[in-house]
């Protein structure tokens, strides 16, 4: 791997298909090319700012004994709430197995037991043990560890460290380039690469909440990026919130692995209830979606949640879940001996740019995988650890078929300077994007309704008037697409819940399918109605 500048481009061009994304499917999207040449375009060094590094639970894989391909089918389909796409789920389920195999050639070091078989964990909503974790909790940081080395030993893979994606240039419905920004030398260091494929891989929307597990890389650019293009989106509205974020005030907050409630941790109010036995005959390890409103009502009502390990975990707590422990620690928290204060936190997006069992998007030169990507593989809630196993296996699908489309690698040259100019008065933390992250945890987060979201939409298109920076100007694109379609989905589904139409409505079970036209005209309509307006407010976990 070489890690390049842009005067090294300058003189030795670029490779005609560019992975943008430096997290988990991307590095394994360039691996799988290889030996075809590819660059990888990332903001940050490669694993850093990527929610993989910080995922604790694991790989879902049906490779156990009494496991099966079917059994974790079943579970992923009963978790996505009547919308997974069933052969996407089952195709994943079948390659699982594979891909494993490729993380152990790459030096992942999965949990083994004494007889040297890959230890298997469960997770809530979960049939089997099934999954494949390094050392309790921190399976992302091990995987991400391995990859760079290996990626690091790939002279095929060159890396463009520092510039960020910051939109596509299409010529009808073809991709053929992109536009990419130095960090270090401002809006006006900007240039043009011309491709012949492009591969999003830039992780999902975290950042656009005011409480969230992800790095502030997770803001939803690649997903605008390609629907400024013309991209399809799909499932926008479905965002899955972790219910057990370390309710400490950190920004991102730390994560208490579901697998604390795999190995009988569990989730009491102030006065030591187990309040969830009520929502759920399966209490912690039901399905997200109804463990996150759970303890979002716990929280609201002032009765507090808490992660108790004190009798499933006690004292193996700092072994097990080394990543967990020092979180806690570091806040002035004993798990072994107290509960863990805990609230919901925005963590995955099941949404994203529609793409095919390929990974093609509906326009032609562009693929996407991971959380960029919608795959119907989830649904309307994503069953847990299947996230990292989708990455790998869509990650590997896209490299065989930009092998297939563009078969005869060619080095471009770097191509133009831009010439568009822009003043660099705003940044990614402004207080325009500050406003924003507030307004969606507000009125888009965990519980909905349509007085909320219309305001959400109203504060959203004043900010798109204020906005100057390319980057703010993409995750204003992306939360409009979230709040948008969750106005338009009048039911209560899976990681989507709205407290105006608490019941699932057959007549909304279908995936949401949306351009960026549309979701405009639905912001814009919907507008104009709140901007004089008190909208009510939906409660939040701080």
């Amino acid at each position: 791997m070489a890690i390049v500048t842009l005067p090294t481009f300058s003189r030795t061009g670029i490779d005609d298909v560019v992975i943008v994304g430096g997290g988990l499917a991307g590095l394994f999207c360039a691996l799988k090319l290889a030996p075809r040449p590819v660059t990888i375009v990332t903001g940050a060094p490669i694993g850093e700012g990527a929610s993989t590094a910080w995922a604790q639970g694991g790989i879902a894989a049906a490779i156990g004994e009494s496991d099966s391909v079917d059994s974790h089918v079943a579970d992923t389909i009963a978790a996505g709430a009547g919308l997974v796409d069933i052969k996407v789920a089952r195709q994943m389920a079948m390659e699982a197995g594979g891909r494993i195999h490729d993380l152990l050639e790459y030096g992942v070091p999965f949990d083994r037991d004494l007889a040297g078989a890959l230890t298997l964990s469960r997770e809530a909503a979960h049939s089997e043990r099934r999954i494949v974790r390094v050392r309790g909790d921190m399976a992302g940081a091990a995987i991400m560890s391995a990859l760079i080395k290996t990626v690091q030993a790939t002279p095929s893979i060159r890396v463009l460290e520092g510039f960020v994606a910051e939109r596509l240039l299409a010529t009808g419905k073809s991709v053929d380039g992109l536009v990419v920004r130095d960090l270090h030398g401002g809006l006006s260091a900007r240039a043009r690469i011309r491709t012949r494929a492009v591969v999003l891989a830039t992780g999902g929307i975290g950042h656009l909440y005011a409480v969230t597990t992800n790095p502030p890389e997770a803001n939803g650019e690649g997903l605008a990026m390609a629907a400024r293009a013309g991209a399809l989106i799909a499932d926008p509205e479905f965002v899955q919130f972790h219910p057990t974020a370390i309710n400490i005030g950190r920004d991102p907050a730390p994560l208490a692995t579901e697998a604390l409630r795999g190995e009988g941790a569990t989730i009491i109010d102030d006065a030591g209830e187990r309040f969830l036995l009520a929502d759920h005959p399966d209490g912690e390890l039901a399905p997200r979606d109804v463990v996150a409103r759970g303890v979002q009502r716990a929280v609201t009502s002032g009765r507090g949640a808490f992660l108790d390990c004190r009798k499933a975990i006690g004292e193996r707590f700092s072994e097990e879940f080394p990543t967990v422990f020092a979180a806690c620690q570091a806040a002035g928290i004993d798990p072994v001996h107290q509960p863990i204060p805990i609230a919901p936190a925005a963590h995955y997006h099941m949404g994203g740019v529609h793409v095919d069992a390929c990974g093609r998007s509906s326009l032609d030169g562009l693929w996407a995988c991971g959380e960029t990507a919608s795959t119907g593989a989830h649904g309307a809630n994503r069953l847990a650890s299947n996230s990292l196993l989708e990455a790998v296996v869509f990650a590997a699908r896209i490299a065989d078929d930009v092998l297939g489309q563009v078969p005869i690698p060619r080095i471009g040259p770097w191509a133009e300077r831009s010439p568009e100019e822009l003043p660099d008065d705003q940044a990614m933390d402004s207080e325009l994007m500050q406003r924003l992250r507030q307004t969606m945890s507000r009125h888009v987060g965990v519980v909905r309704n349509q007085a909320g979201l219309t305001q959400a939409l109203a504060t959203i298109e004043e900010i798109a008037v204020a906005a100057t920076h390319p980057g703010l100007q993409n995750v204003v694109t992306t939360a409009r697409f979230v709040a948008a379609a969750a106005l338009e989905r009048r039911e209560s589904r899976g990681g989507h819940e709205r407290d105006d139409y608490p019941e699932p409505d057959e007549a909304f079970a279908r995936r949401t399918y949306m351009l960026a036209g549309e979701a405009e005209a639905i912001s814009r309509a919907a507008a104009p109605v709140t901007l004089a307006a008190e909208a009510v407010p939906v409660a939040v976990s701080a």
